[in-house]
């Protein structure tokens, strides 16, 4: 079925799905690690490209390809490569992308080990990265040197929920030669859409939002360009960090419900934010969709809407922070976002305690900070939850 015109639910369910030779109503599950060919000519045909055949599911399986083409069609994009986890995607990207002498500009505030792998590891192989906080434009323009080839964004920003101008950086990333990625986990490609505002590359950890049900782990890149494509593509499959059938067959369930479930969530969240934006005991809230927000009218411009995630801090520090956390009990206490269910969770002393002590307050990322991504159960269930621990501070 061609879904190109369709409508974004319509996709949802249909897009990337092909009809098999049984007519299954659902992309089956091809569990198998190796191909069979019709005669030695096609092998070779395979192999030299001329063919559409599989060969080895590293490589290519008809059940990935399926949900390759799905997110693919969803943002836009040129085609779609599928990755056994976010980090997956992102060390890909970095691969193919960066070299020996190479420079990246990054935003500061991104998840921790997108910045630890970096600052660690492909700095041993002579990569240099600069972190800045790129919901300032002027820091991108001060960070670039005359061998970035990379600039790096997340936006909404984990865990700080900073919103960078994607826009804005296509226009310097194309006045400066770079390729610019983003990493588009925190609203999907329901709420907003990189590469039609500008960006070469977008990226998701699936593991969130797009399966949506805590079950799987994966990560997807997304580009528009075939040539970017190709040289990702060929990173992955050299690397072998490719998703398993399984997986892509379980994020194919999940991606169905992805609208409704982040309309509910994000229903939620605003009337979570608007509880915790009056409580007394705590000390600041970020929220895009809350006009007190200092890129409010960014988030306006370039999501659809402002998503189920927000980052708060509490009058008495982190003490109270654990306080709230040990005393929720609706809100589970975990990392990971985007799933059904409410979680809670300390960046500084979780997702990123990889980063330094110094660059983490560079970033934003202060002891006090509360992240928490709303879920879908009813939202008067998770305020009276909230309630309850801050009544324990």
């Amino acid at each position: 079925m061609k879904t190109e015109n369709l409508g974004f639910n319509t996709k949802l369910i249909h897009a990337g799905v092909f009809e098999d030779e049984f007519g299954s109503a659902t992309v089956p599950i091809y569990q198998t690690s190796t191909f069979k060919f019709k005669n030695a000519q096609h092998g070779a045909d395979c192999f030299a490209g001329k063919s559409d055949g599989y060969i080895y599911t590293r490589i290519g399986n008809p059940t990935i390809r399926a949900f390759e083409k799905n997110i693919a069609e969803l943002e836009n994009g040129f085609d779609g490569i599928a990755t056994s986890s976010g980090m997956g995607a992102i060390s890909t990207v970095y691969m193919a992308l960066l070299g020996a002498g190479s420079h990246i500009v990054s935003s500061d505030a991104v998840y921790g080990p997108a910045r630890g792998v970096l600052e660690q590891d492909f700095s041993r192989f002579g990569v240099e990265a600069s972190f800045v906080n790129t919901s300032n434009i002027e820091n991108i323009e001060k960070a670039i040197k005359s061998n970035t080839k990379v600039l790096y964004i997340e936006t909404p920003a984990n865990p700080t929920m900073d919103i960078t101008d994607i826009a804005a950086c296509a226009e310097i990333a194309k006045q400066h030669n770079l390729i610019l990625v983003v990493d588009n986990t925190f609203s999907s490609p329901y709420l907003q859409k990189p590469l039609d505002l500008g960006a070469d590359v977008v990226l998701h950890s699936i593991t969130k939002f797009i399966n949506g049900h805590a079950d799987i782990v994966g990560g997807v890149i997304v580009t528009k360009n075939p040539d970017i494509y190709k040289k990702i593509r060929h990173c992955m499959v050299y690397l072998g960090c490719n998703m398993d059938p399984t997986q892509s067959f379980m994020v194919l369930r999940g991606v169905k419900t992805l609208a409704i479930r982040i309309e509910r969530a994000q229903e939620n969240a605003m009337k979570v934010a608007k509880f915790l934006q009056s409580h007394p005991k705590i000390e600041w809230l970020r929220y895009p969709g809350l006009e007190t927000h200092p890129q409010y009218e960014l988030a306006k411009k370039q999501m659809k809407g402002p998503g189920s995630m927000m980052s708060f801090g509490l009058k008495g520090g982190f003490e109270a922070g654990k306080k709230l956390m040990d005393n929720v009990h609706l809100a589970l206490l975990a990392v990971s976002l985007g799933g059904v269910e409410t979680l809670i969770q300390h960046p500084a002393s979780m997702t990123h305690a990889a980063v330094s002590k110094e660059n983490k307050l560079a970033a934003g990322i202060t002891d006090d900070l509360v992240r928490f991504s709303v879920g879908i159960e009813d939202v008067e269930d998770i305020i009276a939850d909230l309630k309850h621990g801050l009544d324990k501070i």
